[in-house]
């Protein structure tokens, strides 16, 4: 093929701080790792003003054959950037800037231009700043401009992203003027008054950003208490920071502002030398790019096609692309902050449309949950506990948290990442009802804040003399504040301020709502069986047999003579007809009964009658209170949702059946409540002793909760309120339909004497007043099962509900089978066994009463009445006929067994 052409660049330094032995530095063995020979060409530009630069880079293209021009510069100024502007689109050649000045991305270019800048534009830098901005929920803000080229363009972006986020930013105020020593100081100052924003964006050059420093630090604008942030044109030269510029003060610049001056100028050759290679490769050969500032200008196809291989180029796997602009497309930038030092330090960095920042932002932070001296910003404390604060992780596609939610940061064990940044923490993002309150105080009450999980207990109580959670935080001064569901009591507030509450909560008690389904004996539960036994055992029993023992004594009865209901039309009255009498009375069943002929047995039936109609009246309001399907709270058999509320893991052993108590000062975090309300531990296993639960119940481990069931669960009774709100089938309900022991209220706890307290508690108790704390409890408290927890959920009676009945029929034909099987084994084989005697006639009544309360009550004939005699039948014949058949009726009754004589002996006694 043919052979590889030496590509010439101008390696051009403006500036005067520049050391003299650079040129030696630049020699084509510096650049061996290119994929054409490079040979150099350096050149040192001490003035830097229009007429000598363009003289010098024309005196270059006119004595070498240049294919492109690498230019650095430590002026600062962006009017560098115009004047190589200008030589590009006159000569053709490509100028590479690289830093400096010259970097100051500049649009639009000139017509035909072959400029391009290793900077990013206005917007790009403005996009980054919006995400700090989103980063640390930085809504508010206030934008000051000069009168700079280019502000109306900066004043435009920054409305289009207000106006076309959903982040929902509140841009508070403008202020354009301009800012020289001229200017009224006085006039200046006054306009700077009129800023109430925390956040301050500036566009502006770097001599007028330290004029406008310098008013705002005799303004009172300049301190911890405020975030000032500028482009990277205000930044200038990084080497020396102003004395003006504040503490804290955040850019955007480019990845490469910390590389070596060799490192940049070998990206700038290294993009003129691929583009070269990839021309070269395509055609064949390199055109003369180059020409004389004094040759006409115009374009050439070969110089266009050239400039088009540059715009396209990776090198050591990093982009190198540019747009028709002239700039870079994915440029890679980082935040920068100027500490304590005063030297400009990475905290921030943005690739690939992810930021990922180093917290804190201000070097006024120091150290991790280090107190700050700052007026009006707070370091709040939270804790994770379901609805009032929810984690989250952050946009996996973005790495921001998304709307509504305020980052935060828990701390972690690592200790440095991948980019070199110190990161003690992990970024999350929260949100829920307290969050929301935090969000109206900080705009209320005119304060900045930063959010932090607390890693050392949860809400707060003594560990071995020592406070932990939240309210240790703030007793510690570790935080400020802190926000949550933070019960307040009285050993809180000895060490603690509280705000006024903003939650009502207590102790409440949660319970299992019945799944309808009720026990086979659920038709007895009107009485008790103490109840039953009284009256179907001993006042049934009793009362029979005392009617029988007046109908016994009665003259119009037995008359104290069991004999005489042998005879026909004598007294029947058994002792089974009176409990048959006595049971028809309690429930009132229309069957054949046979009334006692006593007096004094009629008015005992009579006073039986009375108590079963009180019982029966009683009995059927006890069994209207039970209905047997109704979803009603139940204190047994508490079933767990699926577990999509975890419940505390918090268990107690016995006595009675009330596990997983919580005080409201123990602090326990409920957000893994689910698989506690399934299991308990064994009875009579104690909890073990723990340091860091004294006072409390301790967690068990599942596999020693596995086996029991919670009957309630006692908690705070906001968070049960919501769980039970949330529950899937609405199965879980507080017992008293939210009824509340113990009150008391979820308060922000504020370090002792703190300056804040009388105006956070003016501002909830104006949210309470304009409905805004009841609009948030609606949102974040409310849920699908608040409106049926008073009503009542009944459905059709199944055959679950009246199982007791049916189990009761058959236990009945159970006995009743077995009173058959004993009627026909007496019937059949041991009535011959029984020896005949005059002493068994006692047994006649009995016998006879449990024969009539299974045949019925038979009627016979008074013995003072004959037949009546059959006109039909008269002859002989049709007498002997009714004659034997009365005997057979009088042998069967009087069970003479067969007997002949017993049945002669029968007839005489009947006929004396």
């Amino acid at each position: 093929g043919p052979e590889e052409p030496v590509v010439n660049v101008a390696v051009v330094f403006g500036g005067t701080s520049y050391p003299l032995h650079i040129r030696s530095r630049l020699s084509p063995q510096s650049f061996l790792d290119m994929p054409l020979e490079i040979h150099p060409i350096t050149v040192i530009v001490n003035n830097t003003n229009p007429s000598t630069l363009l003289t010098q880079i024309c005196d270059i293209l006119a004595s070498h054959k240049i294919h492109g021009i690498v230019f650095e510069d430590n002026v600062g100024t962006e009017a560098v950037a115009q004047i190589l502007d200008f030589i590009s689109s006159q000569t053709q050649v490509p100028v590479i800037s690289i830093s400096g000045g010259s970097a100051v991305v500049l649009t639009p270019k000139e017509p035909g231009s072959a400029f391009l800048q290793l900077g990013v534009s206005i917007e790009q830098q403005i996009q980054v700043i919006f995400k700090v901005l989103e980063e640390y929920d930085w809504g508010s803000f206030a934008v000051i401009t000069s009168l700079y080229p280019g502000y109306n363009i900066f004043l435009e972006v920054i409305r289009s992203f207000t106006e076309a986020s959903y982040f929902g930013w509140e841009l508070q105020e403008v202020l354009t003027f301009e800012m020289s020593q001229e200017r009224s100081s006085s006039r200046t100052q006054r306009l700077l008054r009129q800023i109430d924003a925390q956040v301050i964006i500036v566009y502006c050059a770097r001599e007028e950003a330290e004029y406008l420093f310098a008013m705002a630090e005799q303004a009172g604008l300049v301190g911890p208490g405020y975030v000032w942030i500028v482009p990277s044109l205000t930044v200038g030269n990084m080497e020396v920071p102003p004395s003006s510029f504040p503490v804290g003060l955040i850019s955007v610049v480019t990845e490469s502002w910390k590389l070596s001056l060799r490192q940049k100028v070998r990206d700038g050759v290294a993009i003129i030398a691929m583009g070269a290679a990839s021309f070269f490769q395509a055609h064949g050969y390199l055109p003369e790019v180059g020409r004389d500032c004094r040759a006409p200008a115009g374009a050439t196809a070969a110089n266009t096609s050239f400039y088009r291989h540059l715009l396209n180029v990776t090198w050591e796997h990093r982009d190198f692309s540019f747009n028709e602009g002239g700039y870079l497309v994915r440029p890679t930038m980082v935040v920068i902050s100027l500490n304590q030092h005063r030297l400009w330090e990475m905290v921030g960095k943005w690739e690939k449309g992810i930021i990922h920042m180093k917290y804190p932002v201000w070097p006024r932070y120091g150290s991790f949950l280090q107190p700050v001296a700052d007026n009006r910003h707070l370091t709040v404390a939270t804790l994770e506990e379901r609805p009032f604060v929810i984690v989250e992780n952050t946009d996996p596609s973005t790495g921001v948290c998304v709307r509504n939610t305020v980052p935060c940061r828990k701390q972690t064990n690592s200790s440095q990442s991948g980019d070199g940044l110190v990161d003690p923490y992990t970024k999350l993002c929260c949100k829920g009802f307290c969050i929301d309150i935090l969000k109206k105080l900080a705009k209320a009450v005119k304060f900045s804040y930063d959010l932090y999980l607390v890693t050392n207990g949860k809400h707060g109580k003594i560990v071995r003399g020592v406070w932990n959670g939240m309210i240790g935080e703030v007793y510690y001064k570790r935080a400020d504040m802190a926000i949550g569901s933070l019960t307040i009591n009285e050993e809180r507030s000895e060490i603690v301020d509280f705000s006024v509450p903003f939650v009502e909560t207590g102790i409440s008690v949660m319970v299992a709502r019945s799944n309808g389904t009720v026990s086979p004996s659920a038709f007895l539960e009107p009485y008790s069986p103490a109840v039953w036994v009284m009256m179907f055992v001993m006042c049934l029993t009793v009362v029979a047999v005392t009617v029988f023992v007046f109908e016994y004594f009665s003259p119009v009865g037995y008359n104290q003579n069991l004999t005489s209901g042998k005879r026909p039309g004598g007294p029947s009255f058994t002792i089974g007809k009176s409990v048959w009498l006595l049971w028809a009375l309690v429930f009132n069943n229309s069957v054949p009964i046979e009334n006692p002929k006593g007096t004094t047995s009629k008015i005992m039936v009579l006073i039986w009658a009375f108590f079963a109609d009180s019982q029966v009246n009683s009995g059927s309001l006890g069994w209207g209170t039970v209905p047997p399907r109704w979803g009603r709270a139940s204190s047994s058999g508490v079933q767990p949702p699926q577990v999509r509320y975890e419940l505390p893991r918090l268990s107690m052993a016995p006595p009675a059946s009330l596990h997983g108590v919580r005080a409201p000062q123990t602090g326990y975090n409920p957000l893994q409540m689910g698989h506690s309300f399934i299991h308990l531990p064994p009875k009579g296993m104690q909890p073990p002793p723990d340091g860091k639960r004294a006072g409390s119940p301790r967690p068990h481990p599942p596999s020693r909760r596995r086996g029991r069931k919670l009957d309630a669960f006692i908690y705070d009774a906001a968070v049960l309120n919501y769980m039970a709100g949330k529950d899937e089938g609405c199965k879980l309900v507080t017992i008293g339909s939210g009824k509340v022991f113990a009150t008391t209220g979820y308060g922000i706890a504020l370090q002792k004497d703190s300056r804040w307290k009388r105006a956070i508690d003016l501002a909830l108790l104006q949210f309470l007043g304009d409905g805004e704390t009841q609009k948030l409890e609606t949102v974040w408290l409310s849920g699908i099962c608040q409106n049926e927890k008073n009503e009542v959920m009944s459905s059709k009676l199944d055959i679950d509900n009246m199982a007791g009945v049916f189990y009761m029929l058959l236990v009945a034909m159970g006995l009743s089978l077995l009173v058959f099987a004993w009627e026909h084994l007496v019937y059949w084989k041991l009535r011959h066994s029984v020896p005949k005697s005059h002493k068994l006639d006692f047994l006649l009544a009995i016998s006879r009463g449990i024969y009539s309360c299974f045949s019925g009550v038979q009627t016979l004939a008074s013995p003072g009445r004959a037949p009546t005699p059959d006109v039909t039948a008269s002859s002989a014949q049709a007498n002997v006929l009714k004659m034997l058949q009365a005997a057979k009726e009088m042998v069967s009754t009087a069970s003479v067994g067969g007997s002949l004589e017993q049945a002669t002996r029968t007839i005489e006694d009947w006929s004396s």
